[in-house]
């Protein structure tokens, strides 16, 4: 297990240097592009995430779904727990949570039914590789077993790899979306 330990860390240190050459560069079309994606989905729960470091920045798409339905953000609970996703809106109060994002001042929780993820490396198949604490791969394990729920990937173009080092746990991708495409995976 080690080995595979091993090969994750270096492919995550991989994603994070081509994350931050993308981020420094800010290609443009990425936020126009998600708001696309989500415009077929009015009205369907969703939650998106407040950027943190380098991660791609999907509070403009986020804002404008908030006119058509419930948006909410991830919260964590704790270490080996599911993520839960609390209600948000522009501009509404927010308050310090773990890792550095952040999120709403009340929790008002919900179960959202399309996930916009962030994440460090993609490959094509829709395979992703988060930052190593399975939050996003449980919740999803999760909310799917209760119901159809879309993952959809928000990335830069420079994020994709080839051969992640993924195991039966990691929980796949249904779209992703970047700068200069969509791809779908389902």
């Amino acid at each position: 297990m080690s080995d595979l330990n091993e090969v994750k860390a270096a492919a995550r240190k991989a994603g994070f240097a081509r994350r931050k050459l993308a981020f420094e560069a800010r290609p443009p079309g990425a936020a126009g592009r998600l708001s696309e994606v989500l415009a077929g989905y009015r009205g369907v729960p969703l939650s998106g995430y407040m950027p943190i470091r380098t991660e791609i920045d999907p509070l403009p798409a986020m804002a404008e779904a908030t006119a058509h339905g419930p948006v909410g953000v991830p919260v964590i609970q704790g270490a080996g727990q599911a993520l839960r996703f609390s209600r948000w809106v522009p501009e509404g109060p927010l308050r310090d949570g773990p890792f550095g994002a952040k999120v709403p001042l009340e929790d008002d929780y919900f179960d959202p039914e399309i996930l916009i993820v962030p994440l460090v490396a993609f490959d094509a198949k829709g395979g992703r590789l988060g930052y190593g604490g399975g939050f996003y791969d449980r919740t999803l394990e999760g909310l799917r077993a209760k119901r159809a729920t879309l993952a959809i990937g928000f990335a830069f173009d420079a994020q994709e790899a080839d051969g992640l080092p993924l195991e039966s746990t990691d929980q796949p991708l249904d779209m992703l979306v970047t700068e200069s495409r969509v791809l779908s995976f389902r």
